[in-house]
């Protein structure tokens, strides 16, 4: 299998989140990504198309086992990080028209949770003490995370953003865009507001987000668990991310050396969600494990539920929870949004139950890592399909991209084809759903029967036998 390849020194300053690419695709919906043959795009999972996972390449480790093999089975679309820094013009994403002039910001809206209660967040800085980190010599491993939880007296508390400003307009340039022409939305985390203590211990959610993402990209999905009761985490994996705000308004961005596997990609980060774990244990006990001591909310160390714990994650961040939960049998249950899976961890027995949710042309019917995993979970299991979605959906990218279509000059057939033609609110609600449904049956021991088979309120599921 092909390495994952860095772009450039541009890309290790200020990396792009995604960036769309001109698809040569016609049979079956699969192309190689314009100017890019690497593996990048692989391990953010399968797009919106069929893959087969084919034989070993010549040369290629055990560890890639699960990987397309052939130039024209790569998705139609991959990342980039060719976006130059925010004060220079940024280099547009193929397919994208020039943005269009504006008289005032866009202002981009989320989509409101739906749970019954008020959400709180607190971010965290976390220093691995014991661990180096993988992509830069002589450091230590760091990471940023955020704490999404039921809170309760959130007036006078304010919205955290969805990004950090720096990190934020480091994003924006990726697309072409500026703060002068989008204002991202802000969360409905309240910064520091108390712990809604009266619902006892919270289940514990962990998120890890696609291939030189940001941790952001869940969160239309992470602050509507928090709103059901749930303690969600979401974790940067830092040099692996684009760009990660830590404080002190320091930016580190994607480090990740060329020719890094994807195995061992998923190898580093299934040990930063075992050392989020941990620091989550210490808080449970009454520490505090933020580098320099900073507040946490009122609240937080009696809420912590370290007996049941699941994780989540979208496109590589889905692989990573089939690595994680193979290294930390604390995690008891885990979904995989749309993420093709790679190295040895979905040919190992697993017991916990377990959710593939797959778009709409992905399923273990197409995808061989997929089908090696399934033969593999003993315990329950249970494979979703999102009709007319596309791999893009299971991110914030669902709601977010529609709303910019016209600076991005995006037609509506453009959006459908890279998007999905599922309504993108439509797309949020039937994953919030159903993700609340596992992890209350499986975390809460509240049965869901969305779980048994088909819903007549949910026609766009189907359940693959």
């Amino acid at each position: 299998m092909r390495k994952s390849t860095a772009r450039s020194a541009v890309a290790h300053r200020l990396g792009g989140f995604v960036r769309h690419v001109r698809a040569r695709h016609i049979r079956k919906a699969i192309a190689a990504a314009a100017g890019s043959t690497s593996v990048v795009a692989l391990a953010l999972g399968v797009s919106a198309a069929p893959a087969s996972a084919a034989g070993k390449a010549p040369g290629v480790s055990a560890d890639d086992t699960f990987s397309l093999a052939q130039d024209d089975e790569l998705p139609d679309w991959a990342p980039e990080n060719d976006a130059p820094a925010p004060h220079h013009q940024a280099k547009r994403s193929e397919g994208f028209a020039a943005p269009r002039a504006a008289r005032a910001p866009l202002q981009l809206t989320m989509p409101a949770p739906t749970g019954q209660h008020s959400v709180g967040m607190v971010g965290l800085h976390l220093v691995d003490k014991s661990r180096k980190d993988p992509y830069v010599a002589g450091k230590q491993r760091e990471l940023m995370v955020s704490l999404f939880y039921p809170a309760t007296a959130t007036s006078g508390h304010y919205q955290a953003p969805w990004m950090p400003s720096i990190s934020g307009a480091s994003f924006l340039a990726s697309r072409g865009l500026s703060p002068q022409q989008v204002t991202l939305p802000r969360t409905a985390g309240h910064v520091l507001a108390p712990v809604k203590t009266s619902l006892g211990k919270l289940p514990v959610v962990l998120y890890s987000t696609g291939l030189h993402s940001d941790r952001a990209m869940g969160t239309g999905l992470i602050q509507d668990l928090a709103s059901r009761g749930y303690l969600v985490v979401a974790v940067d994996h830092t040099h692996d991310a684009n760009e990660v705000q830590f404080p002190g308004d320091r930016l580190e961005v994607n480090k990740m050396p060329a020719g890094t596997y994807s195995s061992d990609t998923l190898k580093v980060r299934a040990a930063d969600m075992k050392f989020v774990i941990d620091a989550l244990g210490q808080i449970s006990k009454g520490g505090n494990p933020d580098n320099h001591h900073a507040t946490l909310p009122t609240g937080l160390t009696k809420s912590v539920d370290m007996a049941h714990i699941g994780m989540f994650g979208w496109s590589l961040g889905g692989a990573a929870v089939v690595d994680s939960m193979q290294l930390d049998s604390r995690i008891d249950a885990g979904a995989n949004l749309d993420g093709q899976l790679f190295g040895t961890a979905p040919s190992k027995n697993l017991s916990r139950p377990f959710l593939l949710f797959s778009s709409g042309y992905h399923n273990r019917n197409t995808d061989s890592s997929w089908r090696t995993l399934w033969s593999h979970l003993t315990g329950s299991r249970l494979d979703l399909q999102l009709r007319g979605s596309a791999h893009l959906s299971f991110s914030d990218q669902e709601w977010m991209v529609p709303q910019e279509a016209a600076l991005l000059g995006l037609s509506k057939a453009q959006l459908q084809e890279r998007y999905g033609t599922i309504d993108p609110s439509r797309a949020v609600q039937i994953q919030r759903v159903y993700l609340a449904a596992f992890f209350d049956q499986h975390l809460r021991g509240q049965h869901s029967s969305l779980l048994d088979g088909p819903s007549k309120s949910y026609p766009e599921i189907s359940f693959v036998r």
